[in-house]
């Protein structure tokens, strides 16, 4: 007897012990997620993270143990025409009483005019942990409030890196809150429709809830191996709900398929375990490869990423293959039930292969003329990635941040009276034994040769050279008038690195220097990334390759896949420039442009895209093959493999696109960026590409889809034909 597969038996075995499937499921979550939390997170410091020269110096800066505390400015500045001096100076000495009078300020400065006499700025230094600074802003924002209601005339408002990040995190915070609220909701909606019925459409949602959970408290033991970053649980989240829904899409909807033909519950549990089981394997692997591929990266960020994602999708794998089963058998009928009455009628299950008529029209042409039919829809998709090629990578900084709070209008100001409080380089020296002397009369001079250039900001006050308690590092900050991302600040890194520290620093003897930043921090990642993507993309396209080619036994297969799956990434690179790097769509979707592409996203956007993107592949594939293994010629088996998996495909797509498109409603650009590369993606994939491309390309190729070296063939090959009744609707 034929031993039957492994997905068959685990799924046989949880359809008959469905409480002991279940309980296991269950106490497994339980323990993950308690696990998890008891043991705590291990967060990436800032050395795990260093990437290339700033990179360096951040590790220097580190070694320095430097004291620096929070700060707060307090900006005074005239409403309306020139600023009285004599005002400006008593609503200063206002803000200095009621600031020293607080228990959390440590310091308050002298008031300090600006340049061109249009503003005084007040300097606030606060007590204990600059990390929980934001949380005690309170006292000091009255104050500010008080001394502002006392001078009316004048415009007293305060800024600085906690007010900032205060709001920040309020606002992302009820971003990603309104995030959460929205996606369970529209996921479970978009499911009623597929399913017509309320348990149906619960029950994906409930594993791949259950999924995440267990993820979650997985990847925080891991951080103990590889260090967790603060990105990692939204991703899994992300990543979770994604793959966990379209996992138990796929094989509730093959065993609703099954029932409604007349099989018996036990048997339809088996068909969907051997077929929509089989994929959901294949799937997943291709997913973690894609992943795994982030390791060669080089980078603890997306090395973090990678694990959570992997231990998300391998869970929810492992799911859908034991306790989904289960489900499916104490629910039995129930299943579809309650029924949406309208819904129902247009989702039940159909009792044949016949598949969607709809969906049998609009293949008619890749069927009819697959040769001009594909290379209308390759040439729109190149076409679409075309904008790619000018595709430019930088970090976002401190002028994309949304402009709603009074913080970042006030910091807009202070940046415009003060330009040194804006861009900043970090020269960071590590200062040889007897060379401490030296190092800080050559960053003098550093600071005052980089003042008389344009390129830089003015010096408000003398050089500030700090220096460790050990005397082992030095630190300057050189400043820049220009935003972070401008052409200038990237030159002025240049001269800072190619010339002005060479000509100063770099003639002290033993010195070890670096210069770091944002802009540093920017330029050099933006490498980084150029560097590893043509890495990445190797290691995912030839082991994709070998899964793909074992699985279906075909080289063509393999090649096709692989190629669909580029030309959708590149589509949606292409979409993600045409949008963010032009002024447009600014309207329609809320941002300010940067005129490029956040560094991180091509290469997160690649391995997320070309794992999400096999799951449709590896899923109406996997029915064509089985159309062709019944008898049915490659043509009659595309258009029965792909109108017969429309709908759940369509219903996968619906709700990824539906989630990934809320994150394109969050305020930060690197959010919008990524929730409009993803939902475009998936959306051109589920559509164009296996719709249109698929099929014409399929078609065109016909036996020789299936072409593999005499080794990788299957033992035997079907040789029935299929019967009438299942070809009858491919007559065109």
């Amino acid at each position: 007897m034929e031993k039957r597969p492994i997905t068959v038996r685990v799924a046989r075995w949880s359809a008959e012990h469905p409480w002991r499937a279940i309980a296991l499921w269950v106490v497994f979550v339980a323990v993950c997620f308690i696990g998890g939390n008891a043991a705590g997170t291990v967060d990436a410091t800032n050395r795990d993270q260093a990437i290339g020269e700033s990179g360096r110096a951040g590790v220097i800066v580190d070694d320095g143990h430097f004291d620096n505390p929070a700060t707060e400015s307090v900006l005074i500045t005239a409403r309306s025409g020139a600023l009285n001096t004599d005002a400006a100076m008593g609503a200063a000495a206002d803000v200095a009483t009621a600031m020293k009078a607080l228990p959390d300020v440590a310091d308050v400065s002298d008031p300090l005019p600006s340049h061109d006499k249009t503003a005084l700025l007040v300097r606030v230094t606060l007590k204990g942990d600059p990390d929980t600074a934001g949380d005690r802003l309170g006292p000091l924002q009255k104050a500010t409030a008080d001394v502002q209601a006392k001078h009316p005339d004048l415009r007293v408002e305060e800024t600085g890196g906690p007010s900032i990040s205060k709001a920040m995190d309020d606002t992302l915070g009820a971003d990603f809150k309104r995030a959460e609220y929205l996606s369970l909701p529209v996921t479970f909606a978009i499911l009623i429709v597929a399913f017509g019925a309320l348990i149906a459409a619960g029950v994906p949602v409930l594993l791949a809830l259950s999924s995440v959970a267990a993820a979650l408290g997985l990847s925080t033991l891991a951080s103990h191996l590889v260090p967790s970053t603060d990105t990692t649980s939204s991703v899994i989240l992300l990543i979770g709900m994604a793959v966990g829904v379209d996992y138990s899409l796929f094989y509730l909807r093959r065993e609703r398929e099954e029932r409604a033909k007349g099989r018996a519950h036990l048997d339809a549990v088996e068909i969907a375990a051997e077929t929509s089981g089989h994929a959901v394997v294949v799937s997943g692997i291709a997913v973690t490869i894609a992943m795994g591929g982030l390791f060669l990266a080089g980078d603890v960020v997306f090395s973090s990423l990678a694990l959570g994602s992997i231990l998300v999708v391998l869970v929810a794998v492992l799911g859908s293959l034991t306790v989904l089963p289960a489900l499916l058998s104490k629910l039995g009928r129930w299943i579809d039930r309650p029924r949406v009455p309208l819904l129902w009628r247009l989702t039940r299950p159909r009792t044949d292969d016949r598949g969607s008529r709809v969906w049998g029209a609009l293949l008619r042409p890749a069927l009819r003329r697959p040769a001009a039919t594909l290379a209308i829809s390759v040439l729109a998709l190149l076409a679409l990635a075309a904008p790619a090629l000018s595709m430019r990578l930088t970090f976002p900084g401190m002028e994309d941040l949304p402009r709603t709070t009074p913080a970042m209008q006030a910091y807009d100001r202070l940046v415009k009276a003060f330009p040194s409080n804006g861009t900043v380089h970090t020269v960071a020296v590590r200062v040889p034994a007897g060379q401490l002397d030296a190092t800080k009369a050559a960053l003098t001079q550093l600071a005052t040769r980089a003042a008389a250039d344009p390129l830089f900001a003015p010096l408000d006050e003398a050089p500030d050279v700090q220096v460790s308690k050990d005397g082992k590092v030095a630190v300057l900050d050189v400043a820049t008038p220009f935003e972070g991302r401008s052409d200038q600040a990237k030159e002025s890194l240049n001269r800072l690195r190619t010339q002005l520290v060479p000509q100063t620093v770099g003639g002290v003897s033993g010195a070890e220097v670096a210069v770091g930043g944002f802009v540093a921090a920017d330029v050099d990642y933006a490498g980084h990334v150029k560097e590893k993507l043509p890495i990445v993309m190797a290691f995912v396209l030839v082991l994709t390759f070998l899964v793909m080619a074992f699985t279906f036994r075909s080289v063509v297969v393999a090649l096709t896949s692989i190629a669909l799956n580029l030309l959708s990434a590149a589509a949606s690179y292409g979409l993600v420039v045409l949008i963010f790097q032009g002024t447009w769509a600014e309207g329609i979707l809320g941002f300010k442009s940067m005129d490029a592409v956040v560094s991180w996203l091509p290469l997160f956007l690649f391995v997320v895209l070309f794992g999400l993107s096999m799951d449709y592949h590896v899923f109406v594939v996997s029915r064509i093959r089985e159309a062709v293994r019944r008898g049915l010629t490659t043509r009659e088996a595309v258009a029965q493999g792909i109108s017969g998996s429309a709908g759940v495909v369509t219903s996968a797509a619906v709700v990824m696109v539906a989630v990934f498109s809320i994150f394109a409603t969050l305020s930060t650009i690197d959010m919008k960026q990524l929730g409009v590369g993803l939902a475009a993606a998936i959306l051109l994939d589920a559509t164009i590409i296996r719709a249109v491309v698929l099929p014409s390309l399929m078609t065109l190729l016909g036996d020789a889809n299936w072409w593999a070296p005499r080794f990788m063939r299957p033992r035997s090959q079907p040789q029935h034909r299929a019967p009438e009744s299942e070809r009858v609707f491919l007559k065109v």
